[in-house]
């Protein structure tokens, strides 16, 4: 299909582009957040029969079975933009998919509790690829109109992950007697719902083989001719200069490389500090709280593990139909204004939960013992952070690591700051089971204060990136 599009400030003329065409190697390549939500909160219904299988009954241990795979995830950021740029986006990608499949496999069937988290770095690995990789490509190929709702793909693809693993794990538990420990067929229950990643990993890693690579990369490595051709698939006007204009901005810096992060002077550059931030914060709120611990989260309050399991699968729903909501707005409204709606929104819903759980009375487990109303408020609270973050900051926050920095610094700054967001994500998942026992209310009372400080964060520091092209990131920054 062949149709103009305004671009984001309506002031310029609209850019003829295939939409077709661009959406398509913008979802291909979102698949890898799909693959990304999938193996990150398959764990979420296997957890608690990991803990049986293996024993398992320090608090520590059992949040470090669970958080471990963000420890591969850190390492494969932390690598993932030099392997980018030294290897091509296609080609991460498909390692990533490899990953995947590999992962799906190894954690499906472990010899012991020391493999399993062995497989679980691997698939973390790959996720730390896929976070890297995915946004970073669609954010080249896409349009500079289309560039927010395009890379807003990949949070969606994230969602749908997580949506569908809360959708397998719930029809294996149901076929196999409402227990992940029960056996079904030659296998447990639970080796089931790793096993159901292998089919995902493998259609990522044939349709990423259909993808023509990234043209700033083509462009980097001498092949003029072939991002012309890329980039002549995608817009329907001379593409000349936009070849020409990749190129000038390559060559005004030298190649993409963790020194040129830092100021002059000692310290990083202020758009590293911003981006770090920007990851830090999106995991602080405890989005991942909710979505690796849920179904405990509400056993803890007096849920049958079925009605657990269901009311965790509403929250994805959410998650996913709120995510449509923020690729909508993204172009519309812009990157600030969705951050500070989505940090204020997730302030009072966290803030209603942690009060919901500090007020109520403890059972004999020190559990927050919550009545009828009470468990009521906290579904409807939980839900609305759900959809505040899923609109905000859960797709913006890629979005904006994705096209903010300069194409001279892309591929390092992206490894740093989205290592800084998986370390982040460990820190959190890895805390709460203890925090649980301390007491939800400090919990999401924490959470509540994250949120606070995002908004402030926010407002004095992040700047709107809507309509620019990638070529004039750097020049944006001294604004």
């Amino acid at each position: 299909m062949q149709v103009p599009a305004a671009t984001a400030s309506g002031d310029d003329a609209p850019e003829l582009v295939h939409v077709g065409r661009v959406t398509a190697l913008a979802v291909i390549a979102a698949l890898g957040g799909f693959l990304f939500g999938y193996d990150s909160s398959v764990i979420n219904g296997a957890n608690k029969a990991i803990y049986l299988q293996f024993d398992i009954t320090n608090g520590f241990m059992q949040g470090f079975i669970v958080s471990v795979a963000l420890l591969g995830s850190a390492v494969g950021a932390f690598i993932g933009g030099g392997l980018a740029e030294r290897y091509g986006r296609k080609r991460v990608m498909l390692i990533a998919a490899v990953l995947f499949l590999i992962a799906g496999i190894g954690t499906a069937f472990p010899f012991g509790v020391i493999d399993f988290m062995g497989w679980r770095i691997v698939g973390g690995f790959a996720i730390g690829l896929a976070a890297i990789v995915s946004p970073m490509y669609i954010s080249e190929i896409a349009p500079a109109h289309m560039r927010g709702r395009l890379s807003s793909l990949f949070q969606f693809a994230i969602v749908i992950g997580i949506f569908s693993t809360q959708v397998v794990n719930q029809i294996v538990l149901n076929i196999a007697g409402g227990s992940s420990s029960n056996d079904l067929g030659p296998f447990h229950a639970w080796q089931w719902m790793f096993i159901s990643m292998i089919v995902p990993a493998a259609i990522y890693f044939l349709l990423a083989l259909t993808l023509p690579e990234s043209p700033r990369y083509l462009v980097a490595i001498n092949a003029g001719d072939r991002a012309k051709a890329v980039l002549e698939s995608i817009f329907i006007e001379p593409v000349e200069a936009k070849v020409a204009a990749i190129r000038a901005s390559l060559d005004a810096e030298e190649k993409s490389k963790l020194s040129d992060l830092r100021a002059k002077g000692s310290g990083l550059l202020p758009i590293v500090w911003i981006g770090l931030a920007l990851a830090i914060f999106q995991q602080f709120v405890g989005i991942n709280a909710v979505f690796y611990y849920s179904n405990l989260i509400w056993e803890a309050v007096g849920y049958p593990p079925t009605e657990a399991f269901t009311t965790s699968t509403i929250i994805s729903i959410v998650n996913v139909v709120f995510t449509v909501v923020a690729i909508l707005l993204v172009d519309r409204i812009g990157r600030k204004p969705l951050l500070l709606i989505g940090s204020a929104g997730m302030a009072v819903s966290l803030g209603v939960i942690a009060y919901v759980f500090e007020a109520a009375p403890q059972n004999a487990q020190d559990a927050p013992e919550l009545s009828h109303a009470g468990g009521l408020v906290a579904v409807v609270a939980l839900n609305a952070f759900v959809a505040f973050f899923a609109s905000t900051w859960g797709p913006v926050v890629w979005v904006l690591l994705g096209e903010m920095f300069p194409n001279s610094i892309r591929a390092a700054a992206m490894s740093v700051t989205v290592m800084a967001n998986w370390i982040a994500n460990f820190i959190v998942s890895e805390t709460f089971p203890e925090l649980v026992h301390v007491g939800l209310g400090i919990a999401y009372g924490l959470f509540t204060l994250f949120a606070v400080l995002s908004f402030v964060f926010t407002w004095k520091w992040v700047k709107e990136t809507r309509g620019a092209e990638l070529e004039d990131m750097a020049a944006l920054e001294q604004v």
